[in-house]
């Protein structure tokens, strides 16, 4: 979640370091901008802390640019906005406005993760209240009391400030005319904390931030000893450690007993009503701000949220005026500059960040909340992993790209758009004690990984738990757009597993080095991972209601692995791998059918014996995913 979460996690003095430092960009808000602090009432009778920075000249009126967090308002009154808005925004002159959202630092009230959202919530209902009420509730108090405005909102926020921007959409307050979710949270079955339903085990030292409930307002983080019960001793190798704690139940005992976000987490194993009404997007309806979603190819935590979050409002309100933005970023990536834009070993080009920050993100705002310039931004900005470039769509997934199949065939060949023997068989043994690293890299303990989005698969290919099956060299470029579903034909040997599908581009073997990586990295015959999905069988029926497998009966399973656009070259090769394990990414999978996982004992972990057969293919382009089952 954005850089500077990564400090309030493990730097809890960095913010307060940053405030005292006088760079550029800070000496400009201080001689440009007045700050002041108000707690804003709502409808309940709590109060908001909300900051304002008014610009100095007040020779003409400006907009509101909102930006709603958990993450401490407060510490953004040394007048360092921490790298948002970005100096584009900062320097046109806009109203900066940052506030605790309700139960944080300094605002009144009680924390609830995904607060769910009540239909209709408008001011006429004086008693519930939600993002949604707390958002229009601050919008019609700073309207009327904030001199200079406009009259005009824009709301914008990164990560769990993307999913309170995109709360402000249902029911929104009319003088909100702007918003941009960016890698926001949609549902946390299917982000940040769960994927199709499984827990991440990587985030578990998050749990500290997000599950516990300050006594009192303060600007002080309030969790520091549950923080250092995992980060105590210094830990260089994040997967001994994780597999040294066996399941999960041993993490509930001895660091998270107290974590009331952590205990909801155990209680609801399955995707039922608590997870369902957290789930803002069968919400987003009817809506009138113009939408800027915004996301990254490589973001480890949140591709669901800004994918679904535009494809639902696409289908809901289909004359809504909706953008989405992709890039080659991870989390937050476009937030900041770094010259070069890399992912791990992959250079992708340079001041990608930039461009989006002066010709997307900086336009959108200045149109629709200063009527500046005209508004020629595509239905769908999105960036070519494979060729490297920016490409515009008038409709996304696009339509003029012919969507492709890949089928598995004998010795590990890989066949574009030619079915194999339904016959065939493939096989490999899980073994939950010694499951597959999701990266090829040692890394510590992590709040959660980033890097192995774009990582070399090569370490993978070369385990027996892992299939590999790969193309011939291309003779000509194959580009995939669009959505991508693995259909699973498969038979297990037990009555549980999980299944990991990742889409890789294989480089040829004379491919040249980049520069920017040590010297250990080979990028001849580099094995790039392009998109993956992991999918926990229980649930491939329903979400709701899990089922076991019948050990040797083959079943479906549909495994979405989310959306790409990608160009594989004339000289690459594409190729597809299937594992059951992906550790400590993922969480490891008993493989024998328990009610609840984070329950399960050492006793349960079992080895399961997985037959793919040559019937499964993976499709890819246009609009692949199945309807989710069970809610």
């Amino acid at each position: 979640m954005r850089r500077f979460i990564c400090i309030l996690l493990f730097l809890q003095v960095g913010y307060q370091a940053q405030a005292q430092t006088t760079d550029p960009e800070t000496q400009y808000m201080k001689d440009n901008f007045d700050k002041f602090e108000y707690r804003i009432p709502m409808r309940d009778g709590a109060k908001l802390f909300t900051l304002v920075y008014m610009p100095k000249d007040k020779s003409k009126t400006y907009p509101i640019l909102m930006n709603r967090t958990c993450y401490n308002a407060s510490n953004y009154g040394g007048f360092n906005t921490h790298g948002h808005p970005s100096k584009y925004l900062v320097h046109d002159g806009y109203i900066l406005v940052f506030q605790d959202v309700r139960g944080r630092y300094m605002s009144d009230g009680l924390f609830n993760n995904m607060t769910p959202n009540i239909p209709g919530n408008n001011p006429k209902n004086k008693t519930d209240v939600d993002e949604s009420s707390d958002t229009w509730d601050s919008i019609d108090w700073m309207i009327k009391n904030l001199k200079g405005n406009n009259g005009r909102v824009g709301i914008y926020g990164i990560s769990y400030p993307g999913f309170y921007s995109a709360a402000s959409l249902p029911d929104a307050h009319p003088a909100l005319k702007a918003v941009s979710p960016q890698a926001p949270i949609s549902d946390f079955f299917f982000d940040d904390f769960h994927h199709m339903g499984a827990y991440l085990q990587s985030y578990t030292a998050a749990f500290a931030v997000f599950g516990y409930q300050k006594k009192d307002t303060t600007r002080q983080d309030w969790f520091n000893a549950e923080l250092m019960r995992m980060y105590s001793k210094p830990v260089k190798d994040g997967y001994d450690f994780h597999l040294k704690q066996g399941p999960l139940k041993n993490i509930t005992e001895k660091y998270h007993h107290d974590n009331f976000f952590w205990n909801q987490i155990v209680e609801h194993p399955n995707y039922d009503t608590f997870w369902q009404k957290r789930n803002i997007l069968p919400h987003l309806k009817n809506i009138k701000p113009a939408v800027l979603t915004v996301g990254g190819w490589f973001d480890a935590e949140d591709l669901y949220g800004p994918l679904n979050i535009y494809k639902t409002i696409e289908k809901t309100t289909p004359g809504a005026k909706n953008t989405i933005v992709m890039g080659p970023w991870a989390h937050g990536g476009w937030a900041g500059e770094s010259g070069k834009t890399t992912h791990n070993h992959i250079y992708f080009g340079d001041s990608i960040s930039t461009f989006f920050q002066r010709n997307i993100e900086r336009k959108f705002f200045g149109y629709y909340l200063k009527d500046q310039d005209t508004m020629n931004l595509p239905e769908a900005y999105m960036f070519n992993t494979g060729n490297k470039k920016w490409e515009q769509f008038d409709v996304w997934p696009p339509r003029d790209i012919p969507p492709v199949k890949l089928y598995f065939g004998e010795n590990g060949k890989l066949s574009i758009n030619e079915p194999t023997s339904e016959q065939l068989q493939f096989e490999y043994i899980s073994d939950p004690a010694k499951p597959v690293p999701y990266t090829s890299q040692t890394e510590g303990l992590t709040f959660t990984p980033r890097n192995y989005m774009s990582d070399d698969q090569r370490d993978a290919s070369r385990r027996p738990d892992v299939l590999t099956f790969q193309t011939e060299v291309l003779g000509d470029e194959v580009t995939l757009a669009g959505e991508i579903l693995a259909k699973l034909k498969v038979a297990i040997s037990t009555t549980d597993a999980d299944f990991v599908v990742k889409l890789i581009d294989v480089y040829p073997d004379n491919h040249p080095n980049y520069d920017h990586n040590p010297k250990n990295i080979v990028m001849g015959g580099y094995q790039q991972l392009v998109r993956s999905e992991v999918f926990r069988g229980r649930f491939r029926n329903s979400f709701e209601k899990p089922e076991p497998f019948v050990p040797g009966e083959i079943t479906e399973v549909n495994v979405p692995l989310q959306d790409v656009l990608h160009t594989f070259k004339k000289g690459h090769r594409i190729m597809i791998q299937i594992q059951s394990t992906w550790f400590p990414f993922i969480d490891r999978n008993p493989q024998q059918y328990v009610e609840n996982i984070y329950k399960a004992g050492e006793k349960d972990f079992i080895k399961s014996t997985i037959k793919v057969y040559g019937s499964s293919v993976v499709g890819a382009g246009g609009d692949q995913q199945p309807v989710k089952k069970g809610f």
